[in-house]
C-alpha cells in the first residue's frame, strides 16, 4: 500500500482531520520563509494532539544541526526532512547523534539528479519538482535510476495521485499545495485524496 505524507500542517483542525483521515505521515515546515512555516511551540502542541500511529515529519532548510537534533530529541517529530544543501556527513552525523530516520530531498531536473538521491545515506529520499510551488517534474527522469523506495512530491492532488501511483509505483506521495483552498488545508480535498491513493 502506497504510502501518504500530508505537509504544511499549521492548525488544530489540520490535526484533527488527519486524525480521522489517517494518513501515514504528516509534515510540520520549520523554514520561515515559507507561508506553510509553523513555531515549534505550535508544532509541539499540535504532535500532542497527533494520533500516535500517524508519524509526523520536521521540513527544514540548511538549518543548524543541533536544531534539528532537538526537535528529534524532544519528540517535537519523529523524521527530520531535510531541503537545502545537507551533504552525506551532515546527514550521517543527525543520524548518529540522535539515532532518528532523516529523509532528503532532491530536485530532480536531469537523470543525474536522480542518480545523486539513489545514493543518498538518507534513510528514505524524496523527489521533488522544487520547493512547494505545486507542479509535477518529469517522472520519466526516474526511470531506472531510482530502484530505492521513495516519496514523490510536486504538484501531487487528488486527481492524479492515482496516475502517479500507476505509471511509477512509489513508496509513497508526498502532498501539500493539492489538498489546500485558499492557501488552508482542505478536509475534503484531504479526504479525496486519501481515496485516490487506497481507491476506498
Amino acid at each position: 500500500m502506497t504510502k501518504i505524507k500530508m505537509c504544511g500542517l499549521t492548525r488544530e483542525e489540520d490535526i484533527d482531520a488527519v486524525n480521522e483521515i489517517m494518513p501515514d505521515y504528516i509534515g510540520f515546515v520549520f523554514w520561515k520563509k515559507s507561508k506553510r512555516y509553523i513555531s515549534p511551540e505550535m508544532a509541539d502542541f499540535l504532535k500532542s494532539k497527533l494520533k500516535n500511529s500517524i508519524k509526523s515529519v520536521g521540513v527544514f532548510i540548511n538549518e543548524d544541526i543541533i536544531a534539528v537534533a532537538d526537535f528529534l530529541k524532544r519528540g517535537i517529530i519523529d523524521i527530520a526532512q531535510l531541503h537545502g544543501d545537507e551533504d552525506e556527513q551532515y546527514i550521517l552525523s543527525l543520524k548518529k547523534m540522535t539515532g532518528k530516520p532523516v529523509i532528503k530531498a532532491f530536485r530532480i531536473k536531469t537523470k543525474e539528479d536522480a542518480l545523486k538521491a539513489e545514493k543518498s545515506p538518507a534513510d528514505m529520499i524524496l523527489l521533488d519538482a522544487g520547493a512547494g510551488d505545486g507542479r509535477t517534474f518529469d517522472w520519466s527522469l526516474i526511470g531506472s535510476a531510482v530502484k530505492r523506495p521513495y516519496f514523490l512530491a510536486g504538484g501531487l492532488d487528488p486527481s492524479n495521485a492515482g496516475a502517479a501511483i500507476e505509471a511509477l509505483d512509489p513508496w509513497g506521495l508526498d502532498v501539500s499545495s493539492g489538498i489546500e483552498s485558499e492557501g488552508k488545508k482542505d478536509k475534503k480535498k484531504m479526504t479525496a485524496f486519501v481515496k485516490a491513493v487506497r481507491k476506498d
